[in-house]
């Protein structure tokens, strides 16, 4: 008999269990066939008649005792044949079975299988006993049983009976070959001795439930486990299924334990949601990555993308030949890094072999960083022993950190771009147990590139921003170490490093007769070109106001100087102080307006004629006259100080007020409370401050007096 012709492999009998000092629980089957019994004396009368033969042939026991059988219960045409084999069975005492056409009452007929044998009773008479159920119905039955032997036998679902004690009492070839173990070797033993991963405690109590409520598990129960024939192999993946088994009495007779390999379904499961990690991971780091043109930021939104989603530790270096032009790049020996960013997914002391940002580290040319940007390919070890620790690691100390921290795999991405290898992304796993495979490296690479060109843009940028901003800064004056009648403090902030640098100036300028000329303006644009431009008006502001020229004339010579600077614009506001006569005359050029804080007052804007940015051309200017006494201040700004992606500008202004509102401090004070209330990270805009404080004046009168304003 082949496998797939064998049918469940059931426990013998004489193993199964039985109540102490009394008789098994009966059997359904019975019931179900509904067997009748005929007891006929040896002349063929009825003398027994049970209450299943009167419902198999209709006759009441009233009515068949004392009958002959042969007339009762044959067809008249199936006499004689009747007859002879009722003497053979009497004589010889071979019994006889098949299949007849009973006559029931009415004279109706139905096909019976029937068992007929001779009974010797203790006088030494014989009696005929005649066992029979319905035909049809044993052929349904045979034909289910067939049916469920051929299609358990042939399944490729594994299928056990496991009994009330979830012990195993039957088990398909196909359990057999899922498991590994022959049915003989599971018969009689509970289902945790043949399935001992702890995985399997969650199916083992699926059981028991089904076993107490009745309500099927049906394909409900994925479990990942190793099988008991290879359980140092790898992993399989079960679907699980559980039905609880009854008797037509509705006794509870086991659970049914439906098994189906899905070991495939669900590694392709596996393999597609790791493809969506990856694309996520991907995904991620286009959206994070090179959100600034600062080096550091990217190198830090690189690594904070890699971790945890790729590695447990990321660290970014850069070439310091790449970052500093006038250090040459070294092609042997030693080569020396920058780090930029380290980020660890949890407390570790991997972290500690890293170099902390902005230390400058080398590194010896066997080690595997140095190999990596020399090469410009990436390093993968998977398995990474102490050997491989010691070229990791800068040194010994950082790789014995290493060890302590569990690091076993480790992977480096050259940062390359336009030709130009610029460092290298280092990845460590540790509390994580995969090694890094080829769809790691994969990852990293592609992030690795991205930031690569974001970090080279950022460099160079950050090149052309430092000389524009050396530029600007180099453009914009030191405080004269006297003023008549005047405290002065100013500030300079350049834009943020994503941005590039703008025109914002101030100049504080000695005039004749000891007065001072303030000047805060804005050159629309940003750059060198700006710079530059902001320069030559410098320079021009200073020329005008060497003429003792009204702030108004001065501005309209700005102007048409700014009409010849191409593209440019500017907003400037321009006020010279006389000390004599505490007056300060202002002209506006499309700027916003100067603040004015008198002594036991709330601080105000002036209300000044706006006037035109310079550049726009033919709008005449107005100077305003202002009395300030000692103790007054006069606060220019550029708008970089007070403009917010997210605020209106009047709302802003009023801010301004309120932080000017407080009680007297030094000027410095006031500007470092200015810049730190006002100064918005969601602002990318340069800023120049100036504030001046009227102070009590005695002129001196040995010092020669140019004539002044009127």
């Amino acid at each position: 008999m082949s496998e797939a012709e064998r049918p469940l492999v059931d426990l013998d009998r004489r193993d199964a269990p039985r109540p102490e000092g009394g008789p098994s629980q009966p059997s359904g089957l019975m019931d179900l066939l509904g067997v009748a019994a005929v007891l006929l004396d040896s002349d063929g009368r009825v003398v027994l008649w049970s209450p299943q033969a009167e419902e198999l042939y209709g006759y009441t026991a009233a009515e068949a005792l004392g009958q002959y059988a042969v007339q009762l219960m044959v067809h008249e045409e199936h006499w004689d044949w009747v007859i002879k084999k009722f003497v053979e069975v009497m004589e010889t005492g071979q019994s006889w079975g098949g299949t007849f056409p009973i006559k029931c009452k009415g004279g109706g007929t139905r096909l019976v299988e029937l068992r007929n044998m001779r009974l010797l009773d203790d006088l030494g008479d014989f009696y005929a006993l005649g066992l029979g159920t319905d035909s049809p119905r044993l052929r349904e039955v045979e034909r289910d049983v067939a049916l469920s032997t051929r299609l358990i036998s042939q399944s490729p679902i594994g299928i056990a009976i496991l009994d009330t004690d979830l012990r195993y009492v039957a088990v398909n070839p196909a359990l057999e070959r899922i498991h590994g173990i022959p049915a003989k070797d599971h018969l009689g033993r509970a289902y945790r001795e043949i399935m001992r991963d702890t995985k399997f405690e969650v199916p083992e109590a699926a059981m028991r439930e089904v076993l107490r409520s009745g309500v099927p598990l049906v394909d409900q129960s994925t479990i990942v486990g190793r099988s008991p024939a290879d359980p140092e192999l790898r992993k399989h993946a079960w679907s699980i299924s559980l039905y609880r088994l009854e008797d037509t009495q509705g006794r509870v007779l086991g659970v049914a334990d439906l098994v189906v390999d899905v070991t495939e379904r669900y590694e392709s499961a596996m393999e597609a949601t790791e493809t969506r990690r990856r694309l996520a991971v991907i995904a991620d780091g286009s959206a994070r990555i090179g959100t600034t043109l600062d080096v550091g930021q990217t190198a830090q939104e690189l690594a904070d993308v890699t971790v945890p989603a790729l590695a447990d530790v990321a660290a970014v270096d850069l070439l310091e030949s790449v970052l500093d032009e006038h250090r040459p790049a070294s092609r042997s020996g030693p080569a020396a890094f920058r780090a930029l960013a380290v980020k660890a997914g949890y407390p570790t002391e991997a972290v500690r072999a890293a170099d902390p940002p902005g230390r400058i580290a080398a590194y010896e040319s066997d080690r595997l960083a140095t190999q990596c940007v020399r090469t410009g390919r990436p390093v993968l070890i998977s398995h990474a022993d102490s050997s491989d620790l010691n070229r990791i690691a800068r040194d010994n100390h950082a790789a014995a950190l290493l060890a302590r921290a569990g690091v076993h795999s480790y992977l480096a991405v050259p940062l390359t771009a336009r030709g130009t290898t610029l460092g290298f992304l280092g990845l460590t796993r540790a509390r994580d147990p995969r090694p890094f495979d080829e769809d790691d490296l994969a990852i990293a690479t592609e992030l690795a590139s991205r930031a690569s060109v974001c970090i080279d843009n950022a460099r160079t940028h950050q090149s052309v921003r430092n000389a524009a901003e050396t530029l600007q800064r180099s453009l914009l004056p030191d405080h004269p170490p006297h003023l008549p009648g005047l405290q002065v403090a100013s500030r300079y902030l350049p834009a943020q490093a994503a941005y590039e640098v703008g025109g914002d100036w101030y100049d504080v300028l000695p005039l004749g007769g000891d007065r001072t000329a303030l000047v805060v303006g804005d050159v629309m644009g940003s750059g060198i070109q700006a710079a530059a431009a902001m320069g030559r008006l410098r320079t021009a502001t200073a020329a005008f106001a060497d003429l003792d020229l009204d702030p108004a004339r001065v501005l309209q010579h700005l102007d048409k100087i700014t009409s010849r600077l191409e593209q440019y614009i500017a907003t400037c506001v321009y006020a010279a102080y006389d000390p004599h006569r505490a007056e300060c005359h202002i002209a506006n050029a499309g700027h916003l307006p100067p603040a004015l804080i008198r002594s036991g007052r709330r601080p105000q804007l002036l209300d000044l004629p706006t006037g035109t940015p310079l550049g726009v051309g033919g709008v005449p200017f107005e100077t305003t006259r202002l009395s300030l006494a000692p103790g007054d201040q006069l606060v220019l700004y550029t708008d970089g100080l007070v403009e917010s992606r997210h605020h209106p500008i009047d709302e802003r202004l009023d801010v301004l007020l309120r932080v000017l509102d407080a009680p007297e401090c030094p000027l410095e004070d006031t500007c470092d409370r200015l810049l730190r209330e006002l100064r918005h990270t969601d602002v990318h805009d340069d800023v120049a401050l100036l504030v001046a404080r009227a102070r009590a004046f005695t002129p001196d009168r040995a010092a020669p007096r140019r004539q002044g304003l009127p």
